[in-house]
């Protein structure tokens, strides 16, 4: 009897763009109540459908699709931002309502802050992508840091200055997301995404960067 033999899997489509909308329209929404641009705090649980379902869910599989094409930052970006937002859920509807008055900012706090840890490491990886991904990272990790610092400190107004920050990070999420969509369905590369970040920091050391289309 012949060993049966795998037929390879023929190429599959991106799913960058993918990731990155999912992650900018959960971003923009959950920071327009935080730039306090909408001040009805009974809305912000508008926040958790999406985390669950787009910025959530669509991310992991963004993530295992990333794996499948063999990406090892697209696919720890997207599979951890999707686990970022499925526990915020998790957190803002069953852990957050019963802490205790006094003390939730600093769950909240420590919270953001394995999650600003992990995006600073990704930025510094991120630096062999390209300007459009550097950019997204960049400001997500202010972002956080930022948030971090506002629930620590009890800071409205720094709270609103995080709100601000989320809101320019799904702007560039978005435009890396455009980018990518735009010029998959192109017969050549239309939005500019500026895949020479690393050379111009003097980082390349030969071969293609990294996730460097044009």
């Amino acid at each position: 009897m012949s060993t049966p033999t795998s037929t390879p899997a023929g190429n599959i489509a991106d799913p960058g763009p993918l990731g990155l909308a999912a992650f900018a329209a959960t971003t923009f929404v959950l920071s327009t109540f935080n730039a306090n641009l909408i001040t009805d705090k009974t809305l912000v649980a508008v926040v958790l459908p999406l985390a669950l379902f787009y910025g959530g869910l669509a991310q992991l599989l963004a993530g295992m699709w990333e794996f499948r094409k063999g990406n090892t930052f697209g696919a720890t970006a997207f599979t951890s931002y999707g686990a970022f937002w499925l526990s915020y859920a998790a957190f803002a509807k069953f852990v957050a309502p019963g802490l205790p008055a006094a003390t939730a900012h600093q769950a909240s706090g420590l919270f953001l802050l394995v999650w600003a840890v992990f995006t600073v490491y990704m930025t510094v990886a991120a630096l062999r992508t390209t300007g459009a991904i550097l950019a997204v990272f960049v400001t997500l990790s202010a972002t956080f840091i930022v948030l971090c610092v506002a629930d620590f400190a009890q800071s409205e107004t720094t709270v609103k200055a995080g709100g601000w920050l989320g809101l320019v990070t799904a702007v560039c999420a978005w435009y890396a997301s455009f980018a990518g969509v735009t010029n998959s369905t192109s017969e050549r590369p239309v939005v500019p995404v500026f895949p020479n970040v690393a050379t111009r920091l003097h980082l390349h050391r030969g071969g293609p960067v990294a996730g460097a289309r044009a």
